[in-house]
């Protein structure tokens, strides 16, 4: 099996936990940002793919390609080395941080864990519609 699915807007990474000190407990908590975030990515999985999820156990390959928006000062020779993909972002969210927030988001929904994902790898690119493809699919044995 395979799903495939877009995630429309700017690419989002996972947020580091936010602490708080309450009397002598210190509680940790993930900021609303990446809540948000990763509740976008479930409705739009179940949008695209519906209920369908991974059994249990199968080893899975996860790709993701990444499309920043092309920043409005840029010129527009840079702007069309962009397009063209000469140019690509080096700018943040790191790839992993990418990963890790799309990854989570799927517990329970595409697949039992993340701990399923056996390979993967993160492409970022510029283009007019950011966005990030995420492509899942079983690990050949």
């Amino acid at each position: 099996m395979e799903l495939k699915f877009t995630i429309r807007g700017e690419p989002k990474g996972k947020g580091r936990p936010k602490f708080s000190r309450q009397g002598n407990m210190v509680r940790t908590y993930t900021p609303d940002t990446t809540a948000n975030y990763e509740n976008y990515v479930k409705m739009e999985y179940w949008n695209q793919c519906g209920q369908r999820m991974f059994a249990k156990g199968v080893q899975l390959d996860m790709r993701l390609t990444a499309y920043f928006a092309i920043p409005a000062s840029t010129s527009k020779k840079r702007q069309q080395l962009m397009r063209d993909k000469v140019i690509r972002p080096t700018k943040k969210p790191d790839m992993d941080n990418i990963i890790k927030v799309i990854a989570d988001a799927l517990n329970g929904i595409a697949y039992y864990d993340d701990s399923q994902i056996v390979d993967t790898a993160v492409r970022k690119f510029y283009s007019d519609e950011p966005r990030v493809v995420v492509k899942i699919s079983e690990v050949e044995s």
